[in-house]
């Protein structure tokens, strides 16, 4: 059959909008969906990719406080009670529901029937007892770890809890031996997280290479330094996740990770540094997030090594260190000085208290006064790689470096990967070293007890880095523990807060905005206040 110009111009025409509209059903408009060849689809659509800086140091959350280890064991192991995504009401997990007697000595956990544990085993009242007994009792035959939690926030044992106990397959009473203001609280942290009896018993002081909880996703395996991978849960018992795994990928450098997220090999990109921003705004395949400023980023001074160990010398410090250029010069601004150790969003924070202004004549004066006229050395330790409280370490040591040499004092900084960071700090090793705190939760006893309880000041177990040892203040901070009276609560933690600026164990420095990136094709993601969160709402959207 002959075909005219006219018709084939009509028929032309006609393909070109068959084209058109059949590409747009399958692949949207330009600006919402990208393709990117570098990526297998099938491996966007079921594997959600987090780059972050730092390997986790253990996948056993109670044998630790480091916030990289909770990012991944939050989506394994979960906890009786949690803090609601986004925010900071505590709701049902493992327990369904909870009552306490009105002296706040006795708690009854009723717990969800018909969970599994991912070895298969059931969960139940004698599982959550197993766990607490490993955690509290030092001569249990699991015990063994550190345990910094139990320590920090319990107090040990006997500490704030007497017992715990199975009432049935289903109910646990734990009864306390004081009141504690912070206790609902407290079990929402990842570290209490519910491990196997099974698990534990099968594989004892190396459960942190295998944990087994009852979350959303399954520990499949963990590349050292390089990659932590976790399935789907198909059992989970509140729905199947929305990702086939997540893989938590260590990328050190932040430009390898923005790059990585760029390239769509990432989701997203944990800890990135504040000059990636405007690389992030104008990238029209990203998506830009903050995570809330709930932390404090200082400088943590041994107070029982020599020169340190006097106060005019640790006010001397304080007086060199000027946060606002500090601020301007690092954090882009993305920060805010630290008055204290507790952030201006927390109730209890003292923003009345007298800063430490930037004098380095004053401070010159100060160190003469301490016996050090012509100063001193001294050797600042940081970690390798970004953390949310100080992103940029090495920026940061070297600016403090630069502003004690103007007073006198020389400093040497040496640098360590995390996980001997971590090792080396907690044992009271260094003089000065750059650490930070994001809280758990929203109570100030998380902050001021961990970091300034003599209790937490163990070598080995220590999360009061300064080794600082104050009796009113461990009055202080016990009252407020104790004490149900929120009114009263507030008031000594502002007492705390005054006697800790005046004592200066250690130099606050910023509270933070963490800067976190994804790809538009990742939805329902949220970070959360705290640094860690469940990512089994998260699902992918292939690009």
């Amino acid at each position: 059959m002959k075909i005219g110009n006219k018709t084939l111009m009509i028929l032309s025409v006609l393909a070109i909008i068959i084209i058109v509209m059949f590409g747009s059903f399958l692949g949207g408009t330009r600006k919402e969906r990208r393709v990117i060849e570098a990526v297998d689809s099938k491996d966007i659509s079921g594997r959600l990719v987090v780059g972050r800086a730092n390997d986790s140091v253990t996948l056993d959350p109670s044998c630790t406080t480091e916030m990289d280890s909770f990012k991944v064991t939050v989506n394994i192991l979960e906890t009786l009670v949690k803090c609601e995504n986004g925010g900071n009401d505590v709701v049902p997990c493992l327990a369904e529901s909870w009552k306490s007697s009105e002296d706040g000595l006795k708690w009854v956990f009723k717990l969800r029937r018909g969970v599994k544990f991912h070895d298969g085993t059931a969960f139940d009242a004698h599982a959550v007892v197993f766990n607490f007994n490993r955690w509290m009792y030092e001569e249990n035959p699991y015990h063994k770890g550190t345990f910094n939690y139990w320590n920090y926030i319990f107090g040990g044992f006997p500490g704030f809890v007497k017992s715990v106990t199975a009432l049935n397959n289903y109910s646990v009473e734990i009864l306390l031996n004081k009141p504690y203001a912070p206790f609902l609280y407290a079990l929402t942290m990842p570290a209490f997280g519910i491990a196997s009896p099974e698990a534990i018993e099968k594989y004892s002081e190396d459960l942190y290479e295998h944990p087994v909880g009852t979350g959303p996703f399954v520990f499949k395996s963990w590349d050292r330094d390089k990659s932590i991978i976790l399935e789907r849960n198909q059992r989970y018992w509140n729905g199947a996740a929305k990702v086939d795994e997540i893989e938590f990928k260590v990328i050190p450098k932040n430009k390898d990770r923005l790059e990585e997220l760029r390239q769509g090999t990432i989701h997203i990109a944990d800890y990135l540094s504040i000059d990636d921003i405007a690389d992030v705004k104008y990238d029209p395949s990203l998506y830009l997030h903050f995570r809330p400023s709930f932390n404090v980023g200082y400088m943590a001074i041994n107070n029982e090594k020599p020169p340190f160990n006097d106060r005019t010398v640790r006010e001397a410090i304080s007086h060199g260190i000027d946060k606002e250029q500090l601020i301007f010069d690092v954090f882009d601004d993305l920060a805010k000085p630290a008055l204290t150790f507790i952030p201006p969003s927390l109730w209890g924070y003292n923003g009345s208290l007298e800063a430490y202004e930037y004098n380095p004549e004053k401070a010159r004066k100060l160190l003469a006064e301490a016996g050090y006229p012509n100063g001193f050395s001294t050797t600042l330790w940081v970690m390798d790689a970004a953390r949310e409280y100080i992103p940029k370490p090495l920026e940061t040591a070297q600016f403090i470096k630069d502003s004690l040499r103007k007073i006198g004092i020389n400093v040497e900084i040496e640098v360590f990967n995390w996980n001997e960071y971590m090792n080396r700090i907690h044992n009271g090793e260094h003089e000065i070293a750059l650490i930070g705190w994001t809280g758990d939760y929203a109570d100030p006893d998380n902050f001021l007890y961990t970091m300034f309880a003599s209790e937490n000041a163990k070598p080995g177990l220590a999360g009061n880095y300064s080794f600082y040892k104050s009796k009113d203040v461990d009055q202080l901070l016990t009252q407020a523990r104790e004490t149900t009276n929120m009114s009263f609560r507030r008031s000594l933690y502002r007492r705390i807060q005054e006697t800790v600026n005046y004592d200066i164990p250690s130099v606050p420095l910023v509270h933070t905005m963490p800067v976190l990136a994804a790809r538009l094709s990742v939805k329902g993601y949220t970070p959360h206040m705290t640094g860690f969160e469940s990512l089994e709402q998260v699902s992918l959207e292939i690009e």
